[in-house]
């Protein structure tokens, strides 16, 4: 990629880019912003520097008097509290009273906010920029310059990851970058750091489940076709038991520690979705309340038939023909089907979808460029409660030329029938946002507007369900990675 050096200023433009865009988006509004007393997503995170930095292992994870679980108790993987300990002893050597035990909670300085979008930008930088620049590279290498370079700004300029890490306030780019150098891996025949690139994934985030089956299937699937099929499958096995058993040690030292984390990251008692998110769940309680219908193990047993109903086909055919290009597409078909279909899903979950959506830029650039917009807009009414509804129309401007440029750059053509299916479902999906902002909802239906978005996203992301379970059934079983196109 940087063999010469216009490429060279080409990757460093896109990536200062994309950097300026982050900071720009960082300036704006977070979740919870001055609203007292849970605050939003910035004071969990802040939060969670608290407690793991002042309190032993041993009691992060559980409800004590100096650990309320009831304000933003600790509910993500191991990975997750360590990095949170890494920048709260950061944050107490800058000043201890961001991460001062009971006393810091709400704590929203100026300093404190650089400090902790810092954070996250430089979590992006090394997680999930690297990863972005490695995949256009080692996956695409005897592709054009501008190929590569145009790539790679379509995937660092998703608008949903920018908007939720660096406005909402997450860390997505961790787990999400830690995923991607999985997928670059195992694509590049380095199995073994694959599985321990996606095992600290799944460590950072346990949403990355999402992505598991696929991971799963592709080396089992690349194991049984190799001359040792047990000796490989063993080897991917210790590999993945000894970093999940690194990175759990302190939490093994008896059964009700590691019993406690777990019920930490899966706290099945929330309930079957997180406010108006755009799944079949949410979009049939328009119609019938199955939570009034149905027990609460009902609901569990009818959401995790649905869920491996929906990934088993992808997953069988995956198993069958492994390839880069039929791995990449039932990551998109896993990610869409727990998404749709999973119990206890957020808004911002979809971001797991966007991911290999995104990859697929290469070979399907107008799908690509569909689905980053869906992808932002099925947030809107999370964005909106978070002050962030003007850059997400600007972001999602941006990103849409980049992808009309890149389109040029793949010299694809985009059919009238598809444009006008395009131009109708997006078109839609945008009418509802704008329409939240115009029109006052009767009293009788408040969340009119959030809800509408809601289900007409739902609708294209079932298409797009369908659209890749197409492509992945009739993709060829070659395996060079540049033979499949649109």
């Amino acid at each position: 990629l940087f063999e010469h050096t216009p490429a060279l200023y080409s990757a460093i433009l896109v990536s200062v880019v994309a950097f300026t865009v982050r900071t720009c988006v960082s300036l704006h509004p977070y979740s919870g912003a001055g609203k007292p007393p849970l605050y939003g997503d910035f004071e969990a995170q802040r939060h969670w520097m608290e407690i793991t930095y002042n309190l032993p292992i041993s009691e992060w994870y559980f409800n004590t008097s100096r650990n309320n679980l009831e304000h933003w108790g600790l509910d993500y993987p191991p990975l997750t509290a360590y990095h949170s300990w890494l920048c709260g002893a950061i944050s107490f050597q800058l000043d201890p009273h961001w991460v001062a035990l009971e006393t810091s909670r709400g704590h929203e300085s100026y300093a404190h906010k650089l400090f902790m979008r810092r954070t996250v930008l430089v979590t992006d930088l090394l997680l999930y920029f690297t990863a972005v620049w490695a995949f256009v590279h080692v996956l695409f290498r005897t592709q054009p310059v501008t190929h590569k370079v145009g790539l790679a700004a379509v995937l660092l300029l998703q608008p949903g990851l920018i908007l939720i890490d660096h406005g909402h306030f997450q860390y997505n780019c961790a787990s999400l970058g830690l995923a991607l150098w999985g997928i670059v891996a195992v694509s590049s025949h380095f199995d073994l750091l694959g599985s321990v690139a996606f095992s600290l994934a799944l460590n950072f985030k346990q949403m990355e489940l999402y992505h598991s089956v696929p991971f799963f299937c592709y080396l089992l699937g690349k194991a049984l076709r190799s001359r040792s099929p047990t000796q490989k499958v063993t080897l991917l096995g210790i590999t993945v038991v000894t970093t999940f058993g690194v990175l759990w040690l302190p939490f093994l030292a008896d059964m009700e520690t590691a019993l406690q984390v777990l019920r930490r990251q899966f706290p099945f008692e929330r309930g079957l979705y997180e406010d108006k998110v755009a799944n079949v769940w949410c979009t049939v309680s328009v119609f019938v309340k199955l939570q009034r219908l149905l027990s609460a193990a009902s609901v569990l047993r009818l959401t995790l038939f649905t869920t491996v109903a929906a990934i088993l086909p992808s997953s069988w055919a995956l198993l069958r023909n492994p390839t880069p290009y039929t791995f990449i597409l039932a990551l998109g078909n896993s990610s869409l089907a727990f998404f749709l279909f999973s119990f206890q899903v957020h808004e911002k979950s979809i971001l797991l979808a966007a991911l290999p959506l995104s990859l697929l830029a290469h070979w399907h650039p107008f799908a690509s460029l569909w689905f980053g917009v869906l992808a932002s807009f099925s947030m809107y009414p999370l964005l909106t409660r978070d002050r962030l509804a003007l850059p997400c129309w600007a972001l999602s401007l941006l990103f849409l030329m980049l992808s009309l440029a890149f389109l040029q750059i793949r010299q694809r053509r985009v059919s009238p029938h598809q444009k006008l299916l395009f131009a109708g479902c997006v078109g839609l999906l945008l009418a509802t946002c704008s329409l939240s902002h115009l029109v006052t909802p009767p009293p009788k239906y408040p969340h009119l507007f959030p809800l509408a978005t809601s289900v007409v996203s739902c609708v294209q992301l079932l298409g797009f369900l369908g659209y890749l379970h197409y492509l992945q059934f009739t993709a060829g079983d070659g395996k060079d990675i540049k033979t499949h196109n649109e």
